[in-house]
């Protein structure tokens, strides 16, 4: 038989063979060949001698394999698990939580990749790879986590009874048709052609190209868009600051807010509630309450104010109202000027209606500004009986 044609014919039949018919086929070309049929076909086809040997006797055997197996059971070579049986144990050893307090782990301190568990495996004698240590990994029931964001930590023991308090006023004044307000600094954004976060739809190929390095633009700078926003119109106004953001800032936003759309929105109000929570209108800050007070008497209107108990800023209306939907829209876009975030902001929409009104406030607002005693002295300030620290009212 010329050798040629065997193995241009275990070649045609090789993409369709597994490892059982691989061994079979060149097994028949073996015998078929008679005496030295093993090595012509070795030479020929590439096998292992042995495969091919194996092949001849499963033929000339009357033993036959299940339907479905390629080997005999217990053939082939056995799991590196199998072979080590500490190290499934060493390894749910160094993965364990538990280990995370042990100071004896060898990972105490360590990312514990893979690669870095394969090492330190190797290092205590066994013979693993980083792909082994993947798949014990899940057959173990880990997986890749990330942290979550759910522990609050310690609550304050009346903080159900404040956000009671809370729903009760904002009902009272929505009722009386008096103006509710949400409060809230929004996170600093560097203005410039920086690396926004999320995806927007370009050509392909063709994305958005920004700077390397965050290094903020000594021109341009930051931008601290302070928001206002009425649950009972489903309305946003925001006072993009373009300096620091004081207590002087807040309250000028909200004076801004009143001008612009407040006074027209609620032409007989005698009263006003924020729900604010810490920053610059933290229920601590002196300056808060004393341009609060200032804003009072401008305005005519009682301001009553309610602040959300400590570790509770999520709870904020503004910030899933408002806020949330403001970061979805300027997705993948670099704030290249201070005339493109006023816009962005000001574009803001949903489905359910909310509209939002934007505008930029160059102003100065200086840090450090101390209030003394006697200056606190004169705000006419009434503490509710319930936690008079966050809920009180400054009169005109």
């Amino acid at each position: 038989m010329d050798n040629a044609t065997i193995k241009k014919r275990f070649e045609k039949l090789d993409p369709y063979l597994d490892e059982r018919l691989r061994r079979l086929v060149a097994g028949a070309e073996a015998l078929a060949i008679g005496r030295g049929g093993i090595s012509v076909v070795s030479r020929e086809t590439g096998l292992c001698r042995e495969a091919i040997r194996v092949g001849c006797e499963e033929l000339e055997s009357a033993e036959t394999l299940s339907l479905g197996r390629i080997r005999k059971a217990g053939a082939g070579r056995k799991r590196t698990v199998d072979q080590d049986p500490t190290l499934k144990a060493d390894l749910e050893r160094l993965i364990d939580p538990v280990t995370r307090g042990d100071p004896e782990s060898p990972l105490r301190w360590t990312c514990k990749s893979t690669r870095q568990l394969t090492k330190t495996l190797i290092g205590m004698g066994h013979q693993t790879s980083h792909r082994m240590v993947g798949e014990l990994l899940r057959e173990l029931g880990y997986s890749l986590q990330s942290n979550r964001k759910t522990l609050e930590g310690s609550s304050h023991p009346d903080r159900d009874a404040q956000f009671e308090h809370i729903y009760a006023q904002v009902k009272s004044f929505q009722g009386s048709g008096d103006p509710v307000i949400s409060v809230d600094t929004k996170k600093k954004e560097l203005v410039g052609n920086f690396k926004q976060g999320g995806q927007e739809w370009q050509p392909t190929g063709q994305p958005e190209l920004v700077k390397v390095y965050d290094f903020q633009d000594p021109e341009l700078g930051k931008v601290a868009p302070y928001g206002v926003y009425d649950p009972t119109l489903n309305v946003g106004w925001v006072n993009v600051g373009t300096d620091h953001d004081t207590s002087q800032f807040a309250v000028e936003s909200i004076r801004r807010w009143w001008r612009s759309m407040g006074a027209s929105c609620y032409p007989g109000a005698q009263r006003l509630l924020i729900t604010a929570d810490g920053g610059s209108n933290g229920s601590r800050v002196r300056l808060w309450k004393r341009e609060l007070q200032a804003l009072a008497t401008e305005l005519g209107v009682a301001i009553t104010v309610c602040h959300y108990p400590p570790g509770t800023s999520k709870w904020n209306k503004i910030e899933h109202r408002l806020f949330s939907f403001i970061t979805m829209n300027w997705r993948g876009r670099p704030l290249v000027s201070h005339e493109v975030v006023v816009n962005l902001i000001a574009s803001t929409t949903t489905r359910k209606g909310l509209q939002v009104y934007c505008e930029l406030d160059s102003n100065e607002y200086p840090k450090g500004i101390k209030v003394t005693d006697a200056e606190m002295d004169t705000i006419k300030i009434d503490r509710n009986l319930f936690h008079g620290e966050w809920n009180y009212t400054i009169s005109p």
